[in-house]
């Protein structure tokens, strides 16, 4: 185990800069996930603690050991692939032994740590099996048995799920979480799903363009978005924006008049803004009260209905945990609940 740090890492590909001042301190036995979207920086940044790729600039310390310049052998990590990596001809425990054997340990070992992993991951019963006689989420598990046999500082994970099906992403998860707070080891985590990201991490880490916009505990960011970006990337659905102004009596939108939230700094009032609210926080109302939404589509999702609403110009999206079954531009009345409103200034999208 052993804590990591990032200190001013930039990356740069020819011309093309993708990673831009990261600093980040992650600590011992931390399960943190790299979030973002597609072309942030996130899997760019792993390769770079995998030694994988080269550090343009900036420094790599794992466990107070500067690895900056070190070969991905000499690091003591090890990485969980997006596409298992396994090896077709080998046996399920000559996978897992693979890189103790090149490392020379004594037989003994090598099948005592086999063993040990096998159990651990419920794969004692297929050691005998070849990659192509099991299951994708079978697979997964004997990436992560390789992984672990070397018992090493930092474990990586590049996207380890996203080649699964949605039932056994869920059952995945709850394993690696479990494998986690059973090993105490400290875990990097990169995945495009924030649903992953929300139920298994210590810690998020959202990137942005190669910039860290935030970082922090999964309810922190659900809660506090530092910004319009974190607050559109964390949470499904996601957020609604609605344009408009703060004013003392309320916030101005072009569909009527919301509630604001009390505490609200004066510097607020009278700037144009963006009205952040989650599905779930909108609540129904009569004639007269929020502002006016004409429904545009219906999802039923059994105890629960999505509505895709139409407010002013803008489409918002409401979740209400009731069955409904209002009718495609049928009018209905909104109003966000005040104590969850969001609100980020119109230009820089900082909150506010």
């Amino acid at each position: 185990m052993a804590a990591v740090e990032l200190s001013q890492i930039h990356k740069r590909f020819g011309g093309t800069q993708v990673l831009r001042g990261i600093d980040l301190d992650i600590r011992d036995g931390e399960f943190i996930a790299l979030v973002g979207p597609s072309g942030c920086g996130k899997s760019t940044l792993l390769r770079l603690l995998a030694g994988l790729e080269s550090v343009s600039q900036g420094r790599i310390a794992i466990g107070g050991r500067d690895v900056t310049e070190l070969d991905p052998k000499d690091r003591d990590i090890a990485m969980v692939f997006q596409n298992y990596a396994l090896y077709p001809h080998m046996t399920v425990a000559a996978n897992m032994a693979f890189s103790l054997e090149h490392r020379g340990a004594p037989r003994a070992q090598i099948d005592e740590r086999v063993a040990w992993a096998a159990q651990i991951l419920g794969l004692s019963a297929l050691l005998e099996r070849y990659p192509r006689q099991l299951s994708g989420g079978q697979r997964q598990r004997v990436a992560m048995g390789r992984a672990i046999v070397r018992d090493p500082q930092v474990f990586l994970f590049d996207e380890p799920l996203s080649n699964l099906d949605a039932g056994l992403r869920i059952v995945m998860r709850s394993e690696i979480k479990a494998l986690h707070r059973r090993l105490g080891t400290t875990m990097v985590y990169v995945t495009h799903d924030q649903v992953e990201a929300m139920t298994m991490a210590d810690r998020i880490v959202v990137l942005n363009a190669g910039r860290i916009e935030q970082a922090g505990a999964p309810l922190e960011l659900f809660d506090r978005p530092a910004n319009r970006f974190v607050a559109g990337f964390i949470g499904s659905p996601a957020m609604n924006f609605l344009p408009g102004r703060c004013a003392a009596h309320g916030f101005e939108t072009e569909g009527g008049l919301l509630p604001l939230s009390p505490g609200l700094p004066a510097a607020a009032f009278g700037r144009p803004a963006s009205y952040g609210v989650r599905p779930e926080h909108f609540e129904r109302c009569g004639a007269g009260e929020g502002v006016g939404a004409q429904v545009r589509s219906v999802e039923p999702l059994g105890s629960d209905t999505q509505l895709t609403l139409r407010v002013g110009d803008t489409d918002v999206v409401a979740l209400f945990h009731e069955r409904m079954s209002p009718a495609p531009g049928d009018m209905l009345h909104l109003r966000p609940r005040a104590e969850n409103v969001h609100l980020f200034d119109a230009q820089s999208g900082q909150r506010l």
